[in-house]
């Protein structure tokens, strides 16, 4: 009898209480494929450690993060006496921090630990009786797929070059065509499109928030082809979708999801509306990866562990938290915005606008005056952390705030940019929930609907892969900057070449350790 994985079964079936609407069980640790996977029940606990590989995936370093980093929009950051790796990926520039070769190990691990649950759970669909309960096997191997497709996304962006495995092994597997990839990204979206119920945001359970829907796997197969297409300079998305079908996709969305726009930009933030924050799960929320403050150093890993990357450099100022200073928000991403633009202050901390007494100037590395507003730690009025003060370990594993992946606004500018009839009316209501009373009209061209999409998803790590794929060239000219920072409160020349970004194609480097385990299979990609 063949014995699953014990430590990563296991984790599968211990699901985080951010997802406690729909997800309640208990853990299990003596199961094989034999005694399990029986039951439409088994098959839902599998599902839950599947939503569980999500919280995982960033528990070293945060991609939303790190996708700042890479952009024009933040520098590296962190402490003044910390390491290089933050200021290495910055500039795609490894010779910034030689000793920084395994900077993504812990990502690249958890992603196929993740992918391994996403592939058993399908695996064995068929050896679940689904007699009780037939409803459910076409929805959970859409909701797993539909999971699958969003790892191999983050994946094959993040490094380019990637083993694709669609069924469990331990054999080492050579690295994929990245076309074989989008394939199969677009295949399990089309099956979770197809497998999933047309049920309107409003008529979705409670109990069911935070569960992929039809909507979110449209919305995804959109920005997968616009993402796909752009930087491959493909006409179609690998042979399976062509413009016109992911048009459609996110017209569909529109037309009836339920789904639309908090009316105050400013409420889709906890730090920047305090008392009127819009909640969770709210009616523009069309994906989140779910946290809670739970997480312990006993196995509970389903806090947002890397938003205390965001936080200000070791000093609190209600209603911000401590943090450790990553991602410093380049002062031209302020700059960029109209004065009358209400995303400006719901997105970014400015520290002399807000007249914060900041006294760690000589803490933190590649200070700007200006930090990430939307995944901010936060406290109350007496500095305690509100992650500490609903029951977490501590404020650095217990940050409780979903990371919103697909918002509403994103599939209007989406379907806007493909070419929609409707595309003046998408761009226009986006802008007019920022300017409010002070809207004034612009065409909905595409450099107007990408410029759209910069001040909108600013502080989300989305502006990065917009640059990409407007081409490589085109990215690395944008990110290219020579300017002066404080280091520990003394001024410093700061560079990144465009030639790095051109030589790395905008990717980053596997784990050289990967590399070793595989007997060099594995290639690295180039410039790194």
């Amino acid at each position: 009898m063949k014995k699953i994985n014990v430590f990563i079964l296991a984790g599968c079936l211990v699901l985080l209480n951010a997802c406690s609407n729909f997800l309640d069980t208990e853990p299990q640790t003596s199961l094989t494929d034999t005694n399990f996977y029986k039951t439409p029940a088994d098959g839902y606990k599998a599902l839950v450690g599947c939503y569980d590989g999500l919280q995982l995936i960033w528990s070293g370093n945060g991609l939303p993060v790190n996708s700042e980093v890479f952009s024009d929009d933040a520098f590296g950051g962190t402490g003044n006496a910390d390491g290089f790796g933050w200021r290495m990926i910055d500039e795609f520039d490894k010779t910034k921090s030689p000793a920084d070769q395994n900077f993504f190990l812990s990502n690249w691990t958890n992603y196929y630990k993740a992918i391994y649950r996403c592939n058993i759970l399908i695996g064995k669909m068929d050896q679940i009786d689904w007699s009780t309960d037939p409803e459910a096997k076409g929805m959970y191997e859409a909701e797993t797929k539909f999971l699958r497709a969003f790892l191999y996304f983050d994946m094959v962006r993040l490094w380019g070059n990637i083993p694709l495995i669609i069924e469990p092994t331990k054999d080492d597997v050579a690295q994929a065509d990245p076309a074989d990839v989008y394939k199969l990204i677009a295949e399990d979206l089309k099956f979770a499109v197809e497998n999933l119920p047309a049920t309107p945001y409003p008529a979705q359970p409670v109990s069911t928030h935070g569960r992929v829907t039809k909507w979110a796997a449209e919305s995804l197969m959109a920005r997968v082809f616009l993402y796909y297409t752009g930087y491959y300079s493909q006409a179609d998305l690998a042979g399976v979708i062509t413009k016109d079908q992911a048009l459609a996709y996110v017209e569909d969305v529109i037309a009836n999801s339920g789904h639309d726009l908090i009316s105050d930009f400013a409420n889709l933030w906890p730090a920047a509306s305090l008392d009127n924050y819009a909640g969770e799960d709210n009616i523009e929320t069309v994906f989140a990866v779910k946290y809670t403050y739970t997480s312990d150093y006993n196995g509970n890993t389903d806090g947002n562990h890397w938003m205390v990357m965001n936080g200000i450099r070791e000093q609190y100022s209600y209603p911000y938290g401590n943090g450790w200073g990553g991602a410093t928000v380049n002062a031209k991403l302020w700059n960029l915005y109209d004065p009358n633009d209400t995303r400006r202050g719901a997105s970014i901390i400015s520290i002399a606008d807000e007249n914060i007494d900041f006294q760690n100037e000589s803490k933190q590395r590649e200070y700007t005056g200006y930090y990430n507003k939307k995944y901010a730690p936060m406290v109350d009025k007496d500095g305690n952390s509100l992650a500490v003060k609903l029951g977490g370990v501590n404020f650095q594993i217990g940050q409780y705030e979903d990371y919103v992946s697909i918002r509403y606004a994103d599939v209007l500018l989406m379907a806007a940019e493909l070419g929609s009839p409707n595309a003046q009316t998408y761009f226009d209501k986006v802008r007019q929930r920022a300017f409010q009373t002070n809207f004034v009209s612009l065409p909905a061209t595409k450099d107007n609907i990408m410029d759209e999409r910069h001040l909108e998803f600013a502080c989300e790590g989305i502006r990065y892969w917009d640059l990409l794929r407007t081409g490589v060239d085109n990215a690395a000219a944008t990110i290219a900057e020579s300017t002066t920072l404080l280091d520990g409160g003394v001024a410093t020349p700061k560079t990144i070449l465009a030639s790095k970004i051109q030589e790395t194609k905008g990717l980053q480097q596997i784990p050289y350790n990967q590399i070793t385990l595989s007997g060099n299979k594995l290639v690295q990609n180039a410039g790194w």
